[in-house]
């Protein structure tokens, strides 16, 4: 216990002090009735009660100083010779705290020091003491017990000595453990109950991470679709208005606006409704998508490389939204007056390693174009990021500045097989 703990609480002392005043004021009185003393005797006997009241007032809450005091009466009681007193039987007290309250090696040392302060007795043992001490009729049969097998009084008074300071100090050891095993038992139920509401918080925290998994994945998809179908849906718009007295053109870019909106209307309802399992691409793959660009207007190279492998339902989904986000970036930030690259290399192409590479490819802008396009930025390409990164694949995006133009290249690469 530290000093300030010790005075921490000012109204915690005041059992100890009246304890101690109580063991003072018998002292004082046997010090004062004691006949046949000297003067300066009676003085030692006062010296001798006033330290063991303050050790007995001390041994709750410095176990250890209470027990230094005591055998500094002990020391002074064998310089002096001063004689033992009645009251020094309370230092029974001082063996209870040691043993209750005091640190290890206290509780050591105060054991340690019951027989030799009982072998000690004996050198101020007086007959007229221990006869006082006997007054009650356990202590008389103890002594007499002890005296029944032929020794001398002083060997039976430092029995009976080492036995009264040895019984509170063995009672203060049993309650020291007692306590410590119901605290151990109390911190593990509080370490159990700490455990189970880690538990809790952490269940609630991957429900939560889940729900925000759920709510990315869900704007990413219908980022994914609505995008490119306002994209493509835009074009066919655009390239409409330059047809003007083409009515059967005409009539025909609308009706693939149509389409388009119609199959956009389904991909989001598609998307909504999905719950585990990922919404499977549209009929026509990936192949749907190319088409679908080639019927808004823009001219589109498309190559396919090595022999297309069929792709689980998972990476087909993967496969199908990057090239989609891909697609609509180049319609959006593209010239329309150049076409759109697209190339799929399966693995036994020699080019797409052990992936299936997708590659985009569009122009933007002229050489004296200093304007930043907006390709690294918003939900499309982290979008695309987080899908191939699930699955085990990797997105990379190039600028370069050509004769005719600044080139965008969009390259994704998709595992064939879940990894």
């Amino acid at each position: 216990m530290t000093w300030d703990e010790v005075w921490a609480e000012p109204r915690n002392w005041v059992p100890d002090a009246v304890g101690g005043l109580l063991v003072l004021a018998l002292g004082l009185v046997e010090a004062f009735t004691t006949d046949y003393i000297t003067s300066q005797t009676r003085l030692g006997l006062i010296w001798i009660a006033a330290l063991t009241a303050l050790a007995v007032s001390l041994s709750r809450r410095l176990p250890s100083a209470a027990l230094a005091l005591v055998w500094l009466v002990c020391g002074f009681q064998l310089v002096s010779a001063v004689q033992l007193m009645l009251v020094q039987v309370t230092m029974a007290v001082v063996a209870f705290g040691a043993a209750r309250w005091g640190r290890t090696i206290t509780v050591a040392i105060s054991g340690a020091s019951i027989p030799v302060a009982g072998v000690l007795a004996t050198a101020f043992a007086s007959p007229d003491l221990f006869v006082a001490m006997l007054n009650r009729a356990q202590y008389n049969r103890i002594f007499d017990a002890v005296r029944a097998t032929g020794t001398t009084w002083q060997v039976a008074a430092a029995v009976l000595g080492t036995i009264l300071l040895a019984a509170p100090w063995l009672a203060g050891l049993a309650l020291r453990f007692s306590t410590r095993a119901t605290e151990s038992r109390i911190s593990e139920r509080a370490a159990q109950a700490d455990a189970e509401r880690a538990n809790v918080e952490s269940e609630q925290a991957h429900e939560i991470a889940g729900l925000r998994d759920e709510q990315a994945k869900l704007a990413r998809d219908v980022h994914d679709v609505v995008g490119h179908s306002l994209a493509v849906i835009l074009a066919q718009a655009e390239a409409a208005q330059y047809q003007p007295d083409d009515a059967a053109k005409l009539k025909e870019t609308m009706a693939t606006i149509a389409t388009s909106a119609r199959s956009s209307l389904q991909d989001v309802r598609q998307v909504l409704s999905a719950t585990k399992a990922p919404a499977a691409p549209r009929d026509g793959g990936l192949d749907s998508l190319i088409n679908g660009i080639r019927g808004g207007g823009h001219e589109l190279d498309s190559q396919e490389i090595g022999t297309r492998q069929p792709l689980p339902p998972e990476l087909e989904v993967v496969a199908y939204r990057v090239l989609q986000e891909m697609l609509t970036n180049a319609i959006k930030y593209g010239r329309r007056d150049q076409p759109v690259r697209v190339e799929r290399h399966w693995p036994d192409s020699g080019l797409g390693g052990e992936d299936l590479r997708i590659e985009v490819r569009n122009m933007s802008g002229s050489p004296d174009d200093t304007g930043a396009i907006p390709i690294g930025s918003g939900q499309g390409l982290t979008g695309m990021r987080r899908r191939l990164e699930a699955v085990g694949g990797r997105l990379d995006v190039r600028k370069r500045d050509e004769s005719d133009g600044v080139s965008f290249t969009v390259t994704a690469w998709i595992p064939v097989r879940p990894r």
